[in-house]
Order: structure tokens, then sequence, then C-alpha cells
């Protein structure tokens, strides 16, 4: 799946990305709906689910998510990952989808002014 089908498949999911690079690991920044003082965990996983659901469908191979989150198009909110091996396990059942989202919440950026 290239950049721009990525960017696509991910607005259908209510994500208003900003830019994209597809590779490993995949950076993108989106700006949130939500430009509050912390970053919406709703919004997070509606991107994450929708990526599962890719992964799922057989259109999108796994890998390390680097997101940074905008409050405007030139404003950072916030930054974020999920590992490459978080999305596996839980693919494979390894691990809860509580556990998955734990381990991506604990990733945000507390030190980011």
């Amino acid at each position: 799946m290239d950049e721009s089908e990525l960017e696509a498949e991910l607005r259908k999911f209510g994500i208003d990305v900003h830019d994209v690079e597809a590779v490993d690991p995949m950076e993108l920044s989106y700006v949130t709906a939500y430009p509050g003082e912390e970053v919406n965990h709703m919004e997070m996983g509606q991107m994450l689910n929708g990526l599962l659901d890719l992964a799922r469908d057989g259109e999108w191979e796994p890998t390390r998510i680097e997101a940074t989150v905008l409050r405007f198009e030139d404003e950072v909110m916030n930054r974020w990952y999920a590992k490459t091996e978080w999305f596996e396990d839980l693919l494979q059942y390894r691990i809860s989808e509580t556990e998955f989202s734990t381990n991506v919440l604990e990733t945000l950026d507390e030190d980011l002014e």
C-alpha cells in the first residue's frame, strides 16, 4: 500500500492525515479533531483500529508507527508510537486489546512542551 492509499484509508477512519511516510518505521502526522490539553485516546484508537483492520484484510503489513499529533498544522501537541511486535502480538492473540492499548498509551511523550 503506497502513501496516498494509506492516507485515504486513514481518512476513512476519521483521521485528518497531515503527512505520512509509509516506510519502516511509518512516520505520520495528523491534525487532531480534539485540540485540548491532552491527546484524545479515542482518536488514537480509531487510527490503530483502522490499521489493524487493514492488516487483517491483508492490505497493510504491520510496522512500527511513529505518530505526531498536531493541534494545528504547525503546532505539535504530542507524539506516540506503536511497535511492530505489538501489532503482531495482538493479531496473533498473544496479547489482549487492553494490553495493546496500554502499551501505546504509555508511549505518549509526557515531556513534550
